[in-house]
């Protein structure tokens, strides 16, 4: 995964939902100077201060109450919560779809909200990340509505409290409640689905931390809605339109169907026709009495209007002949079914009605949205046969887009309503055309036949794999996590293999140029290193080159001072490397002089003495004289006032010594620190005194007690800001001096932002007290920002909760025994039985990357063990497969996704096609499927999938068939 978690919220938040998205265009709003009343109660409701309310517009299909939600999330959307300030009233809005995927759930509700309502509130956007971090599941559809309720939206909005303190209410629009549907239509989990949604927003609403906040709710009049809303709990909260207002004594009812809304569609379709006139010149206007006799055509129904305008205008037909149509439509109409009188004539118009209202049942049962060429082809060169031609006939009732890129959409709900059953329909031809959804299923699964060949590659990679696993033990997600905790680069599948059987045992010469990598050097500074260091092996190591060169880093001079390195010093191997020019450099280093002063260090002293007189005793006169002078002649502590000023000749002098030689003797430092402590200070601040803390004398002193009381002053601080302070927060004393109080305060500062992103930093955040600092304030803090973000990527805590969560879902997949002879259920069964070694590298090859140039590169080094060649097979196989997939049309992709969808929904009896398509797919395709999908989206949708399809299989390979030809 390559994006942050802001990054990943952006993605998972539907932006289709939102008021203003592309996707819903054209817009529906109410024209100026309709729907007055109406929005002026709404927008008296929204201002109004003391508590939250859910506001609740409802009516029949049809009045426009996508119109309104639209027209007053436009209005908030241009109100500030306070003079001068950019954020704005609209927190948030959610336009449900049933003609969208990630639309028809609630499943994304909360996150597209607080996406949303961070964007408009950016203090609140660090909150949200942490958010997220310490719970990455909250992102997840699947995921408790309770739980995202309450991390996604309850607490975000707690933290606006103070802030928006004496501000106007904050308003969300949630539009289309009813439009909430489950994936089967006989399935009534999308009633409990949305009662629960309410009732968790009233819940919310009543919580004490919360701004005051409204919500306006729209949805049609149905009865599961209606008793949601009356619960002792939701009731009082809910201020229901419509509703009944009183004013000077009289009593007014604000309705969506109300009388008035009579003139309010009179004015819509005057203001139409003058747009039409405005294109054709010479159309005459309609007079006052056929405006009134279309208006009451309408029966108070907007989209009534809206598409007998569409209908008149459609740009390819007379709009006079049209409008003639449109008079002449009876108006003895019961309430209720005129948008389906109108749809009857719409229909009766075309070239073809039996053929129009098939395609017209076609795209208001698909799952999403498709162009037209791809509903062609979808549909086959039989029933696809002029989709074009059929559907620009219906432009009133679907949006045809000019683009052909662009998918074909109904324009209302009451569309779908109109072809879900035959009976809407007075056209005595429709009656007997087949279900759209056994229409689409078999599509799908002809269109999978045909283009999805026969393989079994994805079986026998895993059957390769599976052959070498080596007997190796296996471990949980967690512990496989806390295992591979040293990762500091992008997980690639090779390089974790090689880990874990480095760390697993296998620890064969072949492997050890791992060590070399940025993976295997981390490794080597963990505790895990040392234990192997004291093997044979860890000591044949040692003396190679890798080895000798390890031991010049930072992590091998801190095995060194410890108790592993000071014994290894002891035996012939680490005599012998004392001899090379890397241990006489050490044995010059802190570290190499607090082991010379150790039982061990001596012994070595008198074994060689030429050797350690020269390192004790260095033969360098012009230090041994500089030294005298100090020591015969230097200046001795004083008071205050006698003391030597920092420009008075001493400095001088050492300024004439730059950062090295005599500076760097003890009696230059024995001198310093004679100097009275203001002056010393003071003199630790200048450029001079910078430059010598950088010399190694200076760094050793750092390392003092009087050392480390220093960096926690302030004028410490202060250096720390300076270049010589950035270098020295690159040496090994700084991991001390990070445990220490005055550390542990640097550590919030800005400052450190820099810092981690230098050498040091990072190769520290790997450090047990670097990670330790990332569960504290601080170090959550930073990796909500940008870099911290970046760094979080490279280690194992993201892609760790997306194997876990497909490892949870495996596990809850249950194979149907007569299906174990399956091959698709074979892979399935193959990757469970992976050790972790081989199923979580199995697992990133899988992940839609392409790992071509690691191989590529590292391919020379890789050793002969079969295991990791069987893994580099099965990258070379992933990566193919996946070029495979992505190069799919996107119908094939359509109905790859949706195929169980519109199986599922196509009614009994079963059509025997359909039957003998289905057995041919599910018998010799279903493996290639597997593949595709995978590849495509991730194991856990598959499944998913697959499990519908199980249920399905039961009934429709019951009785044996020939499949087709």
């Amino acid at each position: 995964m390559s994006e942050g978690t802001w990054e990943k919220l952006a993605q998972v938040a539907v932006k289709g939902a939102q008021y203003d998205s592309r996707e819903r265009q054209p817009h529906p709003k109410c024209l100026e100077g309709t729907r007055v009343v109406l929005l002026n109660y709404i927008y008296e409701s929204l201002d109004r201060q003391g508590n939250s309310q859910l506001i609740w517009l409802h009516g029949t299909a049809g009045v426009g109450k996508s119109a309104v939600a639209f027209t007053v999330a436009e209005r908030m959307r241009g109100l500030k919560v306070k003079e001068g300030s950019k954020e704005k009233r609209l927190a948030g809005t959610f336009f449900f779809s049933r003609k969208h995927t990630k639309r028809r759930t609630t499943g994304y509700f909360f996150a597209t909200l607080i996406y949303q309502l961070a964007s408009n509130f950016p203090s609140i956007r660090e909150d949200v990340n942490r958010i997220i971090l310490d719970n990455p599941t909250l992102l997840d559809h699947d995921t408790s509505l309770r739980d995202q309720m309450e991390a996604l939206f309850l607490q975000p909005l707690q933290r606006l409290k103070l802030r928006l303190r004496e501000c106007p209410p904050l308003t969300f629009v949630i539009d289309a409640l009813d439009e909430c549907a489950s994936e089967s239509p006989e399935d009534d989990t999308s009633e409990s689905e949305l009662t629960d949604l309410i009732s968790l927003l009233g819940e919310a609403l009543r919580e004490p931390g919360l701004p005051i906040t409204h919500i306006l709710l729209t949805s049609r009049s149905e009865e599961y809605i209606h008793k949601a809303m009356q619960t002792e709990e939701i009731r009082p909260l809910v201020c229901e339109i419509p509703v009944r207002t009183s004013g000077e004594g009289v009593a007014a009812t604000i309705s969506l169907d109300g009388v008035d809304v009579d003139n309010d569609i009179y004015v819509f379709l005057q203001h139409s026709f003058r747009e039409l006139g405005t294109r054709h010149p010479d159309f005459p206007q309609p007079s006052t009495d056929e405006l009134a006799r279309l208006a009451s055509r309408a029966g108070r129904r907007f989209i009534v209007a809206s598409t007998m305008m569409k209908f008149i205008d459609d740009r390819h037909n007379d709009p006079r002949d049209r409008l003639q149509l449109m008079l002449e439509l009876t108006s003895e109409l019961l309430p209720g079914t005129e948008v389906y009188k109108l749809y009857d004539r719409i229909l009766s118009t075309c070239a073809d009605p039996t053929l129009a209202y098939l395609h017209l049942s076609v795209i208001a049962a698909l799952a999403d949205p498709l162009p037209m060429a791809q509903i062609s082809k979808l549909l086959g060169p039989g029933e696809g046969r002029d989709v074009e031609s059929v559907l620009v006939q219906l432009r009133s009732v679907i949006d045809v887009p000019t683009e052909s890129n662009l998918p074909v959409n109904i324009y209302h709900s009451s569309v779908r309503d109109y072809v879900s059953y035959h009976s809407n329909s007075s056209l005595s031809q429709v009656h007997n055309i087949a279900s759209p959804h056994s229409l689409l299923a078999l599509s799908c699964l002809r269109l999978m036949v045909h283009d999805l060949l026969e393989s079994t590659a994805l079986l026998d990679a895993f059957s390769e794999l599976i052959k070498h696993s080596q007997g190796i033990e296996s471990h949980g997600p967690q512990n496989l996590k806390h295992t591979l905790d040293f990762v500091v680069q992008p997980l690639e599948p090779v390089q974790v293999l090689i880990g874990l059987l480095w760390l697993r045992g296998h620890r064969n010469p072949e492997l050890q140029f791992w060590l070399d990598t940025r993976d295997g050097q981390a490794w080597l500074q963990t505790n895990a290193q040392i234990q192997w260091l004291q093997t044979e092996g860890g000591k044949d190591w040692l003396q190679t080159e890798r080895g000798k060169r390890w031991l010049q880093t930072e992590g091998g001079e801190r095995w060194l001072r410890a108790e592993g390195g000071e014994c290894w010093l002891q035996t012939m191997g680490g005599e012998c490397w004392l001899q090379t020019k890397g241990g006489e450099r050490w044995l010059r280093m802190m570290g190499g002089e607090h082991w010379l002063q150790t039982e061990g260090g001596k012994h070595w002293r008198l074994q060689t003495p030429n050797t350690g007189h020269q390192l004790l005793f260095p033969e360098k006169p012009e230090h041994n004289s500089y030294l005298h002078s100090l020591n015969t002649s230097g200046p001795v502590q004083t008071s205050d006032d006698t003391s030597p000023s920092p420009t008075s000749s001493t400095e001088a002098g050492l300024q004439t010594t730059g950062g090295g030689g005599p500076l760097q003797t003890s009696g230059t430092q024995a001198w310093l620190q004679a100097l009275s402590g203001r002056h010393w200070l003071q003199w630790l601040e200048t450029q001079v005194g910078g430059h010598w803390l950088l010399s190694q004398s200076g760094r050793d002193w750092l390392q003092t007690q009087d050392g480390k009381n220093w960096v926690q002053t302030s004028s410490a601080q202060g250096w720390l800001q300076t270049q010589g302070g950035k270098d020295w927060l690159q040496t090994s004393g700084v991991r001390e001096w990070l445990q220490t109080q005055g550390g542990k305060d640097w550590l919030q500062t800005l400052d450190v932002r820099e810092w981690l992103q230098t050498p040091g930093g990072k190769d520290w955040l790997q450090t047990q007290v670097g990670r330790d600092w990332l569960q504290t304030l601080g170090g959550r803090d930073w990796l909500q920002t940008s870099q911290g973000q970046t760094w979080r990527l490279t280690t194992l805590w993201v892609t760790m909760e997306e194997y876990s969560s497909t490892l949870e879902a495996t596990r809850d997949f249950i194979i149907v025994p007569d299906s174990l002879l399956q091959p698709t259920f074979q892979v399935i069964q193959q990757f469970k039985n992976l050790p972790d070694f081989l199923l979580f590298p199995a697992f990133l090859a899988l992940r839609h990357q392409n790992h071509s140039t690691f191989t590529s590169t590292y391919n020379r080094l890789l050793p002969d063990v079969q295991t990791i060649h069987a893994m580099v097979a099965f990258i070379d196989f992933a990566s193919q497969a996946w070029e495979r997939s992505r190069s799919t049309s996107d119908v094939l992709k359509y109905a790859c996704q949706n195929w169980a969808l519109h199986l599922s929904r196509a009614p009994n009896p079963r059509d025997e096609r359909l039957a003998c398509i289905f057995q041919s797919f599910w018998t010799r395709n279903l493996l290639s499927w597997l593949e595709r999908q995978w590849c495509l989206k991730d194991l856990r949708s598959c499944l998913t999938i697959l499990r519908e399809g199980e249920k399905l299989a039961q009934d429709y390979l019951q009785t044996p068939r020939l499949p087709l030809s």
